[in-house]
């Protein structure tokens, strides 16, 4: 090691000696040793020595308290995928453990996915199943993130808003589901930072100049609550702090709520910390006796903590000037939870064996997550499910025992029947909210009684409709089970009329002497025993038709043109021709040309002519999924034709386009102005939000060429909140 070398690695060692655990640092060093040797030459975007990167990433996993293992394998956890070493030569060197964190955060890289939501999909699948096995994995990916996002201004702005939109997806509200609140919030300011820069800086600016009125009024409030308790509760041990809250939070309530700054009550909150629970709800007597208490504004998480495990009593009261703030009683194991979330409790940690019971059921979400994707019909549903599932917003209904459920917000009547049991769900026939009858589509409320009514009647079960009302994985994954058990001849009487019913409206016909035969083969590709088994599961939603069909319809065009001579078109090559369209097809006059709608080409595309059977010429973008690669390797090359560009021909074509934003008020508004700022006229316009909160906005308007049209793109990615804009088909 060089002198700089040596230098982090004694900074890495000063932090592990400040934070006062047994650690072996002959292990870490070795780990260090071998990360610098192994990534040598290697640069990041930012022109700094790779190891700089799994150094730092070292550093955060310090900060969070884990153990000499968990600081070896952040060390090494690119040397796999970046390097010639292998998760065999980690294990003989470092042994198992820290081979299985390494092995667990190395993406899937050397797979070939057929989109980048299935890559990161499968990616996701193998992160969970390792923290089936050792909830270290995902810590040391969440710092391996946190790492990357606090240094992505080296990368090029499109992956910094995609990057950023995993981030708030994905990695946010895992951190937030394993409490751990500093890596959450900071991912989430980072990731705003970038999607929306100009909302950041206001929030920033905003938060300056309040800062030092507030502080100097919540010092002296601070001060007062300090006199007051001593003089009450004397003897009781207690520690007062400040608290401002993330920028994200801030963003969240400004524009997506649309409230201004000064309405935001908990910007800044004081918390007080002390010894026993009593003591925390004595506390609040005292507190509410001094302040006015705000209406609505009291949270009890301590009797019904967050899924997250956070507890914690929040009230907002109104200081005698009249300024609202927030106040945070806890205890403090409740603080320690509430800063380290699961590694707070860390069973590897000296003192905590492995029957510690609490760490368990706080992991039961990722084998729920897992046991859904079982029965999923889509690799890609796991990252909805984290999406949903894993929200940071919950709502908290109660049974008629008293017992409390958490759902997602949007949750509905048919997601916490489930939650309760499979046998309430599929047994249930209506349900009362607060006393009355209602609606299974009714959306929960948090502080909701809802009682489930349910019957004895055999053979009674859910509807298929409950699938698309349901909201949550698990809801959908044990209404999928239910069918899969209980409705197993009806599954297969309703999968084989649709599948039958799809062939006959794609003109796919087989010989009736074949159809035993190719159904077998086809159940087979889709790792089913037999034909029967393949229309179960089409009969149950686990696997969805409008997947596979396009590769039915494929594999069955290549087996009819394999038996069959080809037609020969004769085409009379002569000169070129010009079309209404201001395309010139090679050797054809006279003729109908159309663009095809698959692709939708504009000006400036490469683009290529096919020659249909009595409607004309189409043209199609050159990588158009319908051209095949290789002209040649087609059924029927010689129906392939050369076309280009009029050049001499100025026209408007229609283009759709979808951009993606951060929710919020008058974004619509904005993108109208956009273009008609450029002069581009617009067909039509279209705005909804998602199910993750954000908006989508898609418009179809007229562009002169490619070129214009990436100019308009530009101008709609710089208004602010949005992420993706991308031309798409209609």
């Amino acid at each position: 090691m060089n002198e700089q070398q040596m230098r982090d690695f004694n900074e890495l060692k000063e932090c592990m000696k400040s934070f006062g655990g047994n650690y072996d640092y002959d292990l870490v060093e070795r780990a260090f040793k071998v990360c610098v040797s192994a990534h040598e030459g290697q640069k990041r975007r930012s022109q700094e020595d790779y190891y700089i990167h799994p150094f730092n990433v070292a550093k955060i996993i310090v900060s969070l308290g884990l153990d000499s293992q968990s600081i070896a394998a952040s060390l090494l956890h690119d040397v796999v995928e970046d390097t010639d070493a292998t998760v065999e030569d980690i294990k003989n060197d470092f042994g198992q453990e820290v081979a299985l964190l390494v092995d667990g955060v190395t993406k899937i890289g050397q797979l070939n996915f057929t989109t980048k939501e299935q890559q990161q999909a499968e990616s996701l699948r193998k992160m969970l199943i390792a923290m089936g096995q050792d909830i270290r994995v995902i810590i040391i990916k969440l710092a391996d993130r946190l790492h990357n996002m606090r240094t992505i201004d080296a990368m090029p702005e499109h992956k910094q808003r995609e990057k950023s939109v995993e981030t708030l997806e994905i990695y946010a509200p895992i951190a937030h589901r394993l409490g751990i609140r500093p890596v959450k919030e900071e991912l989430e300011d980072l990731a705003i930072k970038h999607l929306d820069p100009i909302a950041y800086e206001e929030i920033e600016s905003s938060l300056t100049l309040h800062k030092r009125h507030r502080e100097q009024i919540l010092d002296e409030i601070k001060n007062k609550i300090a006199e007051r308790l001593k003089e009450e509760m004397p003897g009781v041990e207690m520690t007062f702090q400040g608290r401002v809250k993330s920028i994200h939070g801030i963003y969240r309530k400004m524009y997506v709520q649309n409230r201004d700054f000064d309405e935001i009550y908990d910007v800044y909150a004081i918390r007080i910390i002390t010894d026993t629970v009593a003591n925390c709800y004595n506390i609040l007597g005292i507190m509410h006796d001094m302040f006015r208490p705000i209406p609505n504004r009291f949270k009890d998480y301590i009797s019904t903590p967050k899924p997250n495990m956070y507890q914690s009593l929040h009230t907002t009261v109104l200081s005698r000037a009249g300024i609202p703030f927030e106040i945070q009683i806890r205890t403090f194991e409740m603080h320690h939870t509430a800063e380290f979330g699961i590694a707070a409790h860390w069973k590897y940690k000296e003192g905590i064996t492995d029957n510690d019971k609490s760490l368990e059921d706080r992991l039961a979400w990722i084998r729920q997550i897992l046991d859904t994707q079982a029965t999923a019909p889509d690799a890609t549903d796991i990252v909805r499910t984290i999406k949903v599932d894993l929200s940071q917003e919950d709502v908290f209904a109660v049974t008629p025992k008293g017992d409390v459920i958490n759902l997602p917000v949007g949750a509905t009547i048919i997601d916490f029947a489930f939650a309760i049991h499979s046998a309430v769900g599929t047994r249930m026939v209506g349900a009362k909210v607060n006393g009355k009858i209602a609606q299974i589509t009714h959306e929960i409320k948090t502080g909701e009684v809802i009682e489930i009514l349910t019957t004895n009647q055999a053979g009674h079960g859910p509807s298929r409709d409950w699938l698309s009302i349901a909201v949550t994985s698990q809801a959908k994954a044990k209404i999928r089970s239910w069918f899969k058990k209980e409705r197993r001849p009806e599954n297969i009487a309703t999968g084989k009329l649709e599948f039958e019913k799809e062939l006959r409206r794609n003109g796919i016909e087989i010989p009736d002497e074949e159809y035993e035969t190719y159904l077998d083969e086809l159940a087979k590709k889709y790792r089913f025993e037999n034909g029967e088994e393949f229309f179960a599961a089409i009969g149950y939603g686990g696997i969805l038709l409008s997947k596979v069909l396009p590769r039915i319809k494929d594999d069955f065009s290549k087996k009819a043109n394999a038996n069959k001579i080809p037609e020969i078109v004769p085409i009379e090559r002569s000169k070129a021709a010009k079309s209404s369209e201001g395309v010139i097809v090679e050797g054809i006059d006279n003729c109908l040309i159309k663009l095809s709608k698959c692709c939708a080409p504009l000006p400036g595309d490469d683009i290529i002519g096919f020659i249909t059977r009595g409607h004309g010429v189409s043209i199609h973008k050159r990588d158009c999924n319908n051209v095949p690669k290789n002209i040649m390797d087609d059924d029927e090359p010689e129906r392939w034709i050369n076309a280009y560009w009029d050049s001499g021909k100025t026209e408007s074509f229609t283009s759709t386009l979808q951009a993606m934003f951060i929710n919020r008020d008058g974004i619509v508004i904005d993108v109208m102005n956009a273009v008609n700022n450029m002069r581009v006229p617009v067909h039509s316009i279209n705005a909804k939000e998602m199910k993750n909160g954000n908006s989508s906005v898609i418009i179809t308007i007229s562009a002169e060429s490619v070129e214009h049209l990436r100019s308009i793109i530009a101008r709609i990615e710089k208004i602010p909140g949005a992420y993706s804009v991308e031309r798409i088909n209609q």
